[in-house]
């Protein structure tokens, strides 16, 4: 009689152990969807650059990017941000040409090609300032799994609350990782070296 019990209470440990896996199995997702998606940032967009010409996201292909959305009217994060691109692409010197940056807008009511173009040059010459439609602009910020909203201001004017990710692209415009620009500067030129 003990040693049915002992069998029984066996079998049931089995059994719940082997519900439990399969219910961990089901759950888990499918390993292929989940890498693809998880992957899934940059895509198509087409804008204009500041000097009025039609751009899409093969037009940067073979050469890595830094992409990153603000808006010219930004008091700290986008000027800061661009600033600290700009001394990047100087601390790589000539190879400063063989990199993009897209500063891309995500207040299209206010950020013409005209202004973008007032505003960035400021910066490093191999920084693009993007902008388009406001349906064009959402696309790539879309793509990219970006945010941007519009915050009223007293006065009835506005102001831009927005995602303020680095994003490093490859040279064939896959996405790499959020790029660290918050450490010494030969320390974030020598990992974009490993990418031209």
């Amino acid at each position: 009689m003990p040693q049915r019990r002992i069998i029984l209470v066996f079998a049931l440990f089995v059994l719940g152990a082997a519900a439990i896996l399969a219910a961990t199995l089901a759950l888990l997702p499918d390993r292929g969807s989940q890498v693809a998606q998880a992957t899934q940032v940059g895509g198509p967009f087409e804008l204009v650059d500041q000097d009025g010409r039609m751009v899409n996201d093969t037009t940067f292909h073979g050469t890595p990017m830094l992409v990153f959305f603000g808006f010219t009217h930004c008091p700290d994060i986008c000027p800061t941000t661009l600033a600290d691109i700009s001394q990047l692409f100087d601390a790589l010197g000539p190879d400063s040409r063989k990199v993009a940056a897209l500063f891309i807008t995500v207040d299209p009511e206010r950020d013409t090609p005209d202004v973008m173009k007032s505003y960035i040059s400021s910066f490093h010459p191999s920084i693009f300032g993007l902008s388009g439609t406001p349906q064009q602009t959402a696309a790539a910020l879309k793509a990219y799994r970006g945010y941007a909203r519009k915050v009223p201001t007293e006065g009835g004017d506005y102001t831009m609350d927005h995602t303020a990710v680095v994003y490093l692209m490859d040279k064939d415009g896959n996405f790499v990782a959020p790029f660290n620009l918050k450490r010494p500067v030969e320390q974030s030129a020598a990992e974009l070296r490993r990418y031209l």
